[in-house]
């Protein structure tokens, strides 16, 4: 019942489910020589529904069609989790795009994310996008935890990219121990919601406790593990490759449906999904990760893995 009071006071400044926002204040486009992002924060755009922060489009002279779902958004900041149940509350569970969000653009190919400690898990976050030549964003995350609310002993914070109805819904990254040089190959394509969706990295051998089983994708362990932080998934003849700086709080998450359904409606959208998780995390301390995002024509593996060899050479 306290739990539930404090969320109805926490969210009564909330943004309203009908407010739009400003090109300029809350969003803006941004563009390079062969891609250009629109980038806001919680409030709604158009068709773009209110509470999907991140990058409301993607687009590319080789693709005018966006990878992710027109309402919804990619690298989407959804939810801090612990070893609580659920939330009933979904303004709880979904706190970071419930919760009002500053947006800034800093220059014509950077913008910046800011939100203030949130009501019920007590993280400031900070996100900056910077797109850079030819199709790449580089993305940097930052938080910092202010109470010592999580329970558990761990941190966990949650995105969400939700791709706009892909032929292969299926996430592809390295396993066994295998490296961009000589690469060995796994798929992760969960069979529904919440069924082995989150593939850990190997070496990660947290025990972490966690809530009573539910369809939350974080509790819900792939066998497969990957061995390089990077993935990549396929969207008509392009091809989406998140690549991040070593990180041992990176896991990944797969949804065939998180997405709703596609535009046919005889099929759903998958969520391309990652989390950081941070055993014994410290109250005052910065945590967050670096990835760059590439969007470019499909040119097979090798081209991948070039890029991700590129990257993490950097």
């Amino acid at each position: 019942m306290l739990l539930s009071l404090l969320c109805a006071a926490a969210f009564a400044a909330g943004p309203a489910d009908d407010v739009q926002g400003a090109s300029g204040a809350d969003f803006d486009e941004f563009s390079v020589s062969r891609l250009t992002c629109v980038i806001g924060n919680n409030l709604g755009n158009g068709v773009h529904r209110q509470r999907y922060n991140g990058i409301f489009s993607m687009t590319s002279p080789d693709e005018a069609e966006s990878p992710f779902v027109p309402a919804y958004a990619g690298v989407n900041l959804e939810h801090y989790f612990d070893a609580r149940p659920k939330p009933e509350d979904g303004k709880v569970f979904f706190e970071p795009r419930c919760f009002p969000m500053t947006f800034r653009k800093v220059n014509a190919t950077t913008a910046e994310l800011h939100q203030a400690p949130t009501p019920v898990y007590k993280v400031e976050s900070w996100t900056t996008f910077a797109l850079a030549e030819p199709y790449y964003v580089d993305v940097t995350f930052k938080c910092m935890p202010t109470e010592k609310v999580f329970e558990g002993g761990y941190l966990g914070v949650f995105w969400a990219s939700y791709i706009n109805g892909p032929l292969d819904k299926s996430m592809y990254f390295l396993r066994d121990g295998s490296t961009p040089d000589a690469p060995k190959w796994a798929q992760l394509c969960t069979a529904f919601h919440g069924r082995d969706s989150t593939a850990r990295q190997e070496g990660d051998t947290a025990e972490l406790p966690m809530p009573p089983a539910s369809d939350t994708l974080y509790q819900s362990y792939s066998p497969l593990r990957f061995s390089q932080p990077f993935f990549y998934g396929r969207f008509k003849d392009m091809v989406l490759i998140y690549m991040w700086k070593p990180n041992p709080y990176l896991r990944l998450a797969h949804s065939p449906s998180g997405g709703g359904s596609n535009a046919a409606g005889d099929d759903s959208c998958p969520a391309w999904d990652f989390q950081l998780v941070v055993p014994g995390y410290e109250v005052g301390k910065e945590y967050g990760w670096q990835m760059r995002l590439a969007y470019k024509p499909w040119k097979g593996r090798a081209d991948v893995l070039d890029e991700v060899k590129n990257y993490l050479a950097n």
